[in-house]
């Protein structure tokens, strides 16, 4: 016999021997009371993932409605290594959702059961939900709509019987065409006994930006001739990404056309000092103001540099164009 399933034999006969031996203490002759008896234990190891009332109480009573009581379903496992803890009012209200009312019902034994799966393969799945959980909670922050599973693993069979499975995953590789890989580390007993890696490619959702008309180079763009749409691609969104209102298009483009920010450059400001003008030099810091009077050498926008002479000292020098139209040695 299967050593887990002897286990599972011998778990179960305890918990009609006790249940023999302490029939007067909770309720005497079974055959007495017509009503479902129900005992619970403190602690259940089960087989599989989908648990069952027949798999983590002992059940007497009349014969259909016993049978009836061992099929009701209380949950499964999500993930390996997983607990579920079932109490008496959650067992209650699964067995009327079966038409097995409350009155129909004597509890026993615990007033809660702690289930855990007895486990002695991690299977490909297991290594695919763990991975696939992990990057949800990646997902949250990335902007991604779809997890789709890559390479999957070989199962991996755990030499011994451990009492505590748990599967850790860690993101160790990540490449710009949407493809991840999630190495899971298999802990039993606090112990590491192997590990497996599954690889995803993930989709994104970001932003299109297209030509609702023909755009002329040289055009400001605005919600006027850009439509903005959400579409999924491979590849994830710029952060901090933005409409591109207010950029010039550096070619014309056609109706529908995609637009892309290699054709686009950022509208230029007026010009704030021209060739040969006067200009007021200026530097304050804290504490401090100096200013001078000097005469530009070149036109210049606001942020960009140009050469000033000195009108005191005919010296030249490079200074920073301000947006009130002054200017700042660039030191």
């Amino acid at each position: 016999m299967n050593h887990s399933v002897l286990c599972r034999a011998m778990a179960v006969g305890c918990l009609l021997l006790l249940w023999t031996v302490t029939g007067s203490a909770v309720g005497g002759d079974p055959n007495a009371d017509v009503r479902l008896q129900v005992h619970l234990p403190r602690e259940m190891t089960v087989e599989g993932n989908q648990l069952t009332l027949g798999q983590i109480s002992v059940i007497r009573g009349p014969a259909p409605t016993a049978a009836q009581a061992r099929e009701v379903r209380l949950g499964r496992f999500s993930v390996p290594g997983q607990s579920v803890v079932l109490d008496r009012s959650t067992i209650l209200s699964r067995l009327a959702s079966c038409g097995i009312g409350a009155e129909q019902v004597r509890l026993t034994g615990a007033d809660a059961v702690t289930v855990r799966r007895r486990q002695l393969i991690v299977e490909i799945e297991d290594f695919v939900a763990i991975g696939q959980q992990f990057l949800r909670q990646f997902a949250s922050s990335h902007s991604v709509s779809e997890i789709i599973v890559v390479t999957r693993p070989k199962d991996l069979v755990l030499a011994d019987q451990p009492q505590d499975v748990q599967l850790k995953p860690q993101l160790v590789r990540e490449t710009t065409r949407g493809h991840v890989t999630v190495r899971v580390r298999v802990m039993a007993d606090g112990q590491e006994v192997g590990t497996r890696d599954v690889s995803f490619r993930l989709k994104y959702q970001r932003h299109r930006v297209t030509a609702a008309a023909a755009i002329a180079e040289g055009t400001v763009l605005s919600p006027e001739n850009v439509k903005i749409e959400t579409v999924v691609s491979d590849q994830p969104e710029s952060p901090g990404w933005r409409p591109p209102y207010g950029w010039v298009a550096t070619r014309s483009m056609a109706a529908g056309a995609e637009i892309h920010e290699s054709m686009l450059s950022a509208a230029q400001t007026a010009v704030l000092v021209r060739r040969n003008e006067t200009v007021l030099i200026r530097i304050e810091r804290p504490g401090i103001l100096v200013t001078a009077m000097g005469t530009s050498l070149q036109e210049g926008r606001t942020g960009e540099l140009v050469k000033v002479r000195n009108s005191d000292s005919s010296r030249v020098i490079v200074c920073k164009v301000m947006p009130d139209g002054s200017v700042e040695p660039a030191l």
